[in-house]
C-alpha cells in the first residue's frame, strides 16, 4: 500500500511557487518550526491589530457608473469620521483588487474594530444616512471578517 508523499519511509517533496522566498513563513515551514511561526504571526497580528485581536469590516460599493460607487464610497468615509470616536480605524476607500465584475464598478472601504452592537448602531446609522443621498444605483454590503478580501 502506497500513501502520499512524505508517509510511512518515503521521502516527501514540496515545491513552493512565491515572489517573497525569504518570507518568515517559508523559512519556518522550510524548518518545521511551527512554534516559532505561530509566535511570529500572532505577534504581527497583535501589532498591525489584524484578527483575533480586532474585528474587520469590508464595506463594498458596486454601480453600473463608476462615479457613483466612487462618491457613495466617500460620503460614507466622510460620515464614519464625523461619527468617529476611537473604537474603530477606517481606511480611505479604494477601488477594490478586482475593480470591475460584470459592468459593476467596485470600490471598498476597510474598517478596523472591535465589534459591538454600538459599532453595529454606527453602520445602521450610516445606512440610514445614504438614503437621503440620492445615488439610488449604488449597492452597498458589509462583510465582519470577510474570508476573501477581493
Amino acid at each position: 500500500m502506497r500513501g502520499r508523499a512524505g508517509r510511512e519511509n518515503l521521502p516527501g517533496e514540496v515545491v513552493i511557487q512565491t515572489y517573497n522566498p525569504d518570507n518568515f513563513s517559508i523559512e519556518y515551514a522550510k524548518k518545521q518550526d511551527y512554534d516559532l511561526f505561530y509566535n511570529t504571526e500572532i505577534m504581527l497580528r497583535q501589532r498591525l491589530k489584524y484578527p483575533p485581536f480586532c474585528d474587520i469590516i469590508m464595506v463594498t460599493f458596486s454601480s453600473n457608473y463608476e462615479n457613483e460607487a466612487q462618491k457613495m464610497a466617500k460620503m460614507w468615509h466622510e460620515t464614519l469620521n464625523k461619527i468617529k470616536k476611537d473604537e474603530y480605524l477606517i481606511y480611505p476607500p479604494m477601488p477594490a483588487p478586482i475593480s470591475k465584475i460584470k459592468n459593476k464598478y467596485r470600490y471598498r472601504m476597510i474598517i478596523k474594530c472591535n465589534l459591538s452592537n454600538h459599532i453595529i448602531d454606527i453602520l445602521n446609522e450610516v445606512m440610514q444616512k445614504q438614503e437621503t443621498w440620492k445615488i439610488k444605483s449604488t449597492r452597498v454590503a458589509i462583510d465582519v471578517n470577510p474570508s476573501n478580501m477581493m
